[in-house]
């Protein structure tokens, strides 16, 4: 054993620049994979926070919307809200110096506790008589706190309302669709005094969602978490973290390859140098053994230099986040979420690749005949 290292560090340091290429083309890309997948993993993580903020973590529909019981205590809610939802046509007045302003959104109608289950939007001002509208929603009504908007039902009814402010998740398609009022406003605008249509929860953790759903829904509600309210997009994400991993790993399998085509012209470069060899007693196998563990060096070495770049770059980005259009992408900026497991997987992944390209020069060795070389 110690023979074939003598040669494969002899070798390695002889042939330093194609060594070097070899070792950096598999580090560039294990660097490239891991920080596509701290991107990733930030971007879903950024959307998931920000929809779960106009989102509830559990919402009991009601099945009964006349007959609708508080849900039974569980240590896992923290705030709870009678709600009644609606669709309506918010319209503003032309003005001095502006034009009127319509559009469609969605009405949250809240009751007691509606601050406690959307903490990070500013409904405390929300009062009847009152509105709070998503931002893009704002700017598409033309809307600022203090103006007044009327709001008409599907059945034509028409109420009006100040708004009181208006908040932003950093999802722009719950920003522009999305409008919280009253449950006393959203009854008048109903004309359904009794009506309701369950009950808005936040719990400790909202991952907990659909087993606290199933313990609370009993005969009157039918639970709805916030994972299958948004199921298509959080399976297009995971696909999108799929594909972006398959194929960035491609330049990892293309490095491989590089360095095991390197690996093999050095075989045929050295075949008669092979052949002296097994002529003075050394065994196929510990010859072919010097360029096999060639590449188990080289890729051993790309990989671990590869996790510290795409680290060190992976924490630039965090520090430095990409600006992006959040009318686009929902977010405005990038954020990134370092995964240890990601990087075990890439590396145990590479290696595996690695391994499997470096017996191309193992096997081009072995077919090495000392006999008809030296012949």
């Amino acid at each position: 054993m110690r023979f074939v290292w003598f040669l494969a560090l002899r070798h390695l340091r002889h042939r330093r620049t194609q060594s070097l290429i070899s070792l950096l083309g598999v580090a560039v890309g294990i660097m490239v994979l891991t920080t596509a997948l701290s991107l990733t993993n930030g971007f879903i993580k950024g959307l998931v926070e920000a929809t779960l903020k106009a989102v509830p973590h559990l919402y009991l529909q009601s099945l009964d919307p006349e007959h609708s019981p508080p849900p039974s205590p569980h240590p896992e809610v923290v705030a709870q809200a009678p709600v009644l939802l609606t669709k309506a046509l918010l319209t503003r007045r032309a003005e001095a110096g502006r034009g009127a302003g319509a559009d469609f959104a969605t009405l949250i109608g809240l009751g007691a506790g509606g601050a406690g289950v959307y903490p990070e939007l500013e409904l405390k001002r929300l009062r009847p008589g009152t509105i709070v509208l998503g931002s893009a929603l704002a700017r598409s009504l033309g809307a600022y706190p203090g103006d007044r908007l009327f709001l008409v039902s599907i059945n034509q009814k028409r109420i009006e309302l100040e708004v009181v402010g208006t908040f932003q998740t950093g999802n722009y398609l719950l920003d522009a669709g999305f409008a919280f009022t009253t449950l006393e406003d959203t009854r008048a605008l109903m004309e359904a005094p009794a009506a309701l249509s369950g009950y808005q929860l936040r719990l400790r953790d909202p991952e907990k969602a659909p087993e606290v759903g199933m313990a609370l829904a009993g005969r009157h509600y039918f639970p709805q978490t916030w994972q299958a309210s948004n199921r298509t997009l959080i399976e297009q994400l995971a696909l999108q973290k799929r594909v972006i991993g398959i194929v960035v790993f491609l330049i990892v399998v293309v490095a491989a390859l590089g360095m095991a085509s390197v690996l093999v012209l050095t075989v045929i470069e050295k075949t008669p140098e092979i052949a002296l060899l097994r002529v003075m007693g050394a065994r196929a196998a510990q010859v072919a053994g010097v360029f096999a563990l060639e590449g188990l060096v080289l890729g051993t070495l790309g990989i671990i230099l590869g996790n510290l770049l795409g680290y060190g770059l992976s924490r630039y980005f965090a520090w430095r986040p990409v600006e992006i259009p959040g009318e686009l992408y929902f977010l405005t900026r990038l954020p990134v979420e370092i995964r240890a497991g990601d990087f075990v997987w890439v590396s145990a992944m590479s290696l595996l690749v690695v391994l499997l390209a470096s017996l191309l020069p193992l096997w081009r060795a072995l077919r090495v005949k000392p006999g008809e070389v030296l012949r």
